[in-house]
């Protein structure tokens, strides 16, 4: 089938517009709890400790994920300096690379037209958007997760044996990464998957292809040395981390993350809502070919589908839910989405009825949001009005956006096929965007940087501060200081139980030190510190927030 010719130069127009917007609003947010501001400060510690190999938080241990985006981020701490936008970089570098990666594999296994469809789907996809600008383990995960779908896709699709081999020790290579990015979740799903697929199809000799023994010397080489080291210097690290962290995490309910069943599908179909549809019709012809042709040599859109259904599934029977869970779906369901609007395009150069339904429906959901606007502030405390507000012009511009770019989409349904589809998937990228950045309107409070601003300068460096009853995730990164904890370690409990002098296991034993400690000062929320006033406790405030309150010893002050 011959198709109409990419014009390079107007997807070369939005790339550069699509990399300018989203690298350049990484730095507008201040970080947030408790991802962002937890994992920006294990990198600004692993930095400022010089130890690369045991990860601490607060200056105890932790041993809940391996190192791998604490180990970037602390690198990019020391190149670019420390702050919000580094802290996100390596995020927002992943979700950015991936992007590029997706569209390649569709343009080597389908044609260049689905490479850029592949690509501008993801591009758009709202949780990748989201997941992209957000300093979290999840995107990398994701990241590396596709990027071993896409090079198992790519030797299969090799002829050559050598190029297959060298493909598939790219794969075990991602598998490597994506295990110290999350621990053996990266390798248990794509081998799920894998044993998953060629079960269904009944191809065995697919085994053959996979570079067994090259593969898990090689995946070995990449993790084990830090595993050892760690272990080594740790001996406590095993049992937590593959018991606690994988085993009871999956099985149990004890951190608090439970949820039904269908869990993951809300955040599924609002992640990549803009591409449903095409996702659908990829899947219904997977099926056909599985239905037709029990055991075909090698179908991408059948391994595709079943990566999707697989993870899902696996996330879905967990005891353990987060959001950010379901983020390694997406690479594979924008491959299927740039295959099916390849496939439906064929050599015309206009779009379907069906599509100028599918942005239209865009157009009326939009126009539906306003209804709801009021409803962002239901909830807002007094105080919080003004932000509350605030944020309600970021929303309104977002629906503002998602209308008139599916609007155009609709309306250039019939001219321009490819320029249809770039107005539809800007306007989701740009809706997502300017919702996403606008949270900073919400996000500075609880952030903590500007009670470090009120404080920083009038607390030494060598003085004790004390977290009493709360684990802030975000004022000591802006602080640039670590805190003893007081009888709450909410997720520390493991550190503070290997290291018990490192913290105070009651409060009446921390009010017993603050009153012989005159150098000290503490962290603490609004109504903790209104019952230690009661209780007579000297202290004098230094700094307060909305949600936080810091004090020192009263000697202190004088």
């Amino acid at each position: 089938m011959n198709k109409p010719p990419v014009k390079l130069g107007l997807a070369f127009a939005v790339l550069v517009v699509y990399t300018i917007i989203w690298f350049g609003t990484l730095n507008y947010r201040h970080l947030i709890p408790s991802d962002e501001g937890r994992y920006a400060e294990m990198a600004r510690e692993m930095l400022a400790s010089g130890d690369w190999i045991t990860p601490r938080y607060h200056d105890y241990l932790y041993f809940e994920k391996p190192p791998l985006h604490i180990w970037a981020t602390a690198v990019i701490f020391q190149v670019f300096g420390i702050g919000e936008w580094q802290a996100r970089l390596w995020s927002g570098l992943l979700g950015y690379l991936t992007i590029l990666l997706v569209g390649f594999t569709a343009w080597r296994l389908y044609s260049p037209r689905a490479g850029l469809l592949a690509a501008v789907a993801l591009g758009s996809a709202p949780m990748w958007v989201v997941g992209g600008h957000f300093n979290s383990l999840d995107t990398g995960l994701s990241a590396c997760l596709a990027a071993a779908l896409c090079t198992f896709l790519l030797a299969q699709a090799s002829p050559e044996t050598r190029t297959r081999s060298r493909w598939m020790l790219g794969c075990w290579a991602a598998m490597a990464c994506a295990t110290l990015s999350k621990g053996l979740i990266g390798i248990a799903l794509p081998a799920m998957v894998f044993v998953v697929y060629s079960t269904a199809t009944w191809n065995w000799q697919i085994w053959k292809s996979l570079s067994l023994l090259k593969g898990l010397l090689l995946l070995l080489a990449i993790t084990a040395p830090w595993f050892i080291l760690v272990s080594l210097r740790n001996p406590e690290f095993a049992q937590f981390f593959f018991i606690n962290e994988h085993f009871q995490r999956f099985t149990q309910e004890e951190h608090s993350r439970p949820g039904p069943i269908y869990f993951f599908l809300p955040f599924l179909l609002l992640g990549f809502l803009p591409w449903l549809p095409q996702v659908g019709s990829a899947m219904w012809q997977a099926w056909q070919q599985f239905r037709t042709q029990r055991r075909i040599q090698f179908s991408s859109l059948g391994l595709l589908s079943c990566w999707v259904l697989v993870i899902l599934g696996f996330f879905s029977v967990s005891q353990s839910k987060l959001p950010g869970y379901i983020m390694p779906t997406f690479p594979a369901l924008a491959l299927l989405a740039g295959y099916a609007i390849d496939r439906s395009l064929g050599e015309r150069t206009h779009l379907s009825t069906y599509w100028k339904v599918q942005a239209l429906f865009f157009v009326v959901l939009g126009c539906v949001g306003f209804a709801f606007l009021p409803l962002i502030g239901f909830e807002a405390k007094p105080d919080e009005l003004l932000a509350y507000a605030s944020y309600t012009q970021w929303v309104i511009t977002a629906l503002l956006m998602l209308i008139l770019f599916s609007l155009a989409a609709a309306l250039l349904a019939k001219r321009n096929a490819l320029v249809s589809i770039y107005c539809y998937a800007l306007g989701f990228f740009f809706t997502c965007t300017i919702a996403g950045t606008g949270h900073e309107a919400l996000g500075r409070a609880v952030s903590g940087v500007d009670l470090a601003a009120q404080v920083k300068a009038k607390i030494p460096r060598d003085a004790t501060i004390y977290s009493v009853r709360i684990l802030d995730h975000t004022f000591p990164f802006y602080l640039g200081r670590t805190m003893v904890m007081v009888e709450f370690p909410d997720e520390l409990e493991f550190g503070v139980k290997q290291e018990p002098k490192r913290w105070v296991p009651t409060l009446d034993e921390f009010i017993e030190r603050w009153q012989n400690e005159p150098t000290a000062y503490a962290l603490m929320v609004p109504e903790q510190y209104l019952a230690l006033q009661k209780l007579g406790l000297p202290m004098q405030e230094i700094g307060r927030d909305s949600r936080r309150v810091v004090v020192a010893h009263p000697s202190l002050r004088k």
